[in-house]
């Protein structure tokens, strides 16, 4: 599955899911370690451990694997790596405090997802 399909499946999944603010940033200029990160945001613990749940199995049933994930113990900011994309999902707070958008976006390589 080529890495903006990706990336865009996981996007639709978590907004489908009822994730909030859910954007996309194409850091293939930036960094070796992803085509694509995208950045959400869930209420509560249960639901960021859920939404990770719901883009790892829509991924996988696409034939994309997952190749590592951290967090999902504490749901409060899960990462999942699928390759060439790596999926960040926090807690309200922590987003705030790490604005990890701060670190990697700029008008042109940033989508803000909306159904």
């Amino acid at each position: 599955m080529e890495s903006n399909a990706k990336a865009k499946l996981i996007c639709q999944t978590l907004s489908n899911k009822k994730a909030y603010d859910v954007i996309k940033i194409d850091v293939s200029e930036k960094t070796i370690l992803a085509d694509y990160f995208v950045i959400a945001s869930g209420k509560s613990s249960p639901q960021v451990k859920a939404l990770a749940e719901y883009a790892m199995e829509a991924v996988e049933k696409e034939g994309g694997e997952v190749r590592r994930k951290e967090g999902l113990a504490d749901g409060r900011w899960v990462v999942v790596d699928f390759g060439d994309v790596i999926l960040h999902i926090f807690h309200d707070e922590t987003r705030l405090f790490y604005n990890l958008e701060r670190l990697w976006a700029s008008s042109d390589n940033i989508e803000k997802y909306e159904d």
